[in-house]
């Protein structure tokens, strides 16, 4: 459903008006309803862009290593989820891991946290 902001030139509010359809839009009247002037000035006031999704598949390995580099551990998630996806063979360690990454857990950290988990086991 479409939403205009406007501003009123001559009262000063700022108000938003809803359409169903474009073609309304084209067709309506826009007055501010606080004073009925038809002097408006229409505003941008949000505007939304979709981030491109990323397929992590179609990457070489050194594209993968650039992504390791960037430190941002929810792309490294991402990376792991879409690479490795649900498969169960990866085992618990690597799916508990992935969604450590994807909730914004820094690698180092989980690194140490693995190698004391796995000093533990071995003693």
């Amino acid at each position: 459903m479409p939403t205009y902001d406007y501003r009123c030139k001559a009262c000063g509010t700022d108000f938003a008006l809803f359409y169903k359809t474009y073609k309304d839009y084209d067709a309506a009247q826009k007055i501010c309803p606080h004073c009925g002037s038809v002097e408006l000035s229409r505003l941008i006031t949000r505007v939304s862009v979709a981030a491109p999704t990323r397929d992590y598949t179609r990457m070489s390995a050194g594209e993968m290593l650039s992504v390791f580099d960037s430190g941002n551990s929810q792309d490294v998630g991402r990376m792991f989820q879409q690479v490795g996806g649900g498969a169960p063979e990866l085992g618990t360690t690597y799916h508990e891991t992935t969604q450590r990454l994807l909730d914004g857990e820094k690698p180092e950290k989980i690194e140490r946290d693995l190698r004391a988990a796995n000093n533990t086991s071995e003693s």
